[in-house]
Formats: structure tokens, sequence, C-alpha cells
């Protein structure tokens, strides 16, 4: 196969200052898996109180040593760009450090998902795609949709069953209440509901 072309015209995905600032180093290791979606759900909040996008972050954790590889909160608004999900936004950034597609590569050291509520449809895809043999999760995507109102998707009803499948363990509902208070304080400040059509 032939190297890639210079780069032409393309799309640069940011995460907000304070974000990089508490994460330079890449010393950042939280062994307790429940601690792991505290700290995630505090960046939801930070999120939404710094104005740098929706009430949602994700971090992808080494499992057995809970080394940080990447961070990413929603950018959605900010960016502009619809696929800028938390998710997402954490995946992308942690092949870029893996330098892989894959991040289930190194069977030695499995990586997780800690994501603050349920991935939506789309998030679910990368999900799936992206190599991680865990996710973690706290509010609900009915608790996403009825208190701050944003459109899910279509989710299938055996989605998790789907997931475990392909080798993907899914841990839901923890910290529920933490998580769904972020989604009342964005609710709370009025933030942006960035559903491009509605459900009719």
């Amino acid at each position: 196969m032939s190297p890639e072309k210079a780069a032409g015209p393309g799309v640069c995905l940011t995460l907000p200052g304070w974000l990089d600032d508490l994460t330079t180093g890449g010393n950042i290791i939280i062994t307790d898996p429940e601690e792991r979606l505290r700290w995630v759900i505090d960046l939801s909040r930070l999120n939404v109180e710094n104005g740098s996008g929706g009430p949602f972050a994700s971090g992808i954790f080494a499992s057995r040593t809970g080394r940080l590889v990447a961070a990413g909160v929603n950018r959605v608004e900010p960016l502009n760009l619809a696929p800028a999900h938390a998710e997402i936004m954490a995946i992308l950034f942690a092949q870029d450090r893996r330098r892989s597609w894959d991040l289930g590569s190194d069977a030695a050291d499995p990586l997780e998902l800690v994501s603050s509520s349920q991935p939506c449809l789309m998030c679910l895809g990368a999900v799936m795609w992206s190599g991680v043999s865990r996710l973690v999760y706290g509010a609900t995507s009915a608790d996403v949709g009825s208190i701050a109102g944003f459109d899910e998707g279509p989710l299938p009803a055996a989605w998790a069953g789907e997931l475990g499948k392909r080798g993907i363990e899914v841990q839901g509902g923890l910290l529920r209440a933490e998580a769904v208070a972020v989604l009342e304080l964005y609710k709370a400040k009025k933030g942006t509901v960035y559903n491009s059509r509605r459900i009719r």
C-alpha cells in the first residue's frame, strides 16, 4: 500500500484547556473502579460549569492498573461537530496515543471505557468497534432523554447482550444519582439541546 498523500483540508478535534491542564503528565492512576466513574462524572460537571460542551464525559482506562489512557468530554457545540460526543473523543484520543485503531490489540492490557452516561446509538457503534473490553456508565439513556432532553436514538433492546457477544462486558447505572445531578445542572443552566431533528 502506498503511504497517505500530504494532508489537505481536515477537521481539528480539541479538548478544553481545563481538561488538558488536569491530565497533563499522563500519570493519572485510579485503582478503584467506582472512583474511576466518579472522576469521569466530575469531568462532565466541569464541562458544564466551564461552558465547554454538553453534560457528558468519558475516560479510557487500563482495567487492571487503573491508568488513564485518554479522557474526553462532549464538544459538539463548541466544535460545531455532531459526532464530538464524549465517548467518541475519548476513543479517538486513546487510539491516537496507542497508535492503533484497535484498543484491544494488547490482550495483556485490556482497556475499558468509563462514561458518565449510557452511550447513545452513535457511540454504541463506536464502543463496539473500539476494541475496549468493558463499558461502565452512570446515568441511563432514559435519564438523558427525560432530564436533559437529548435524543439518544433507537437503541436496540438487547444492546448490552450484543456487546457481550463481542467480548465487551457492560456495567451500568453505577453512581447514577451523581451522574443525574450533572444532567439536572445542565438543564438548570439552560444548556443547548442539540437534537437536529425531533421525533414525530
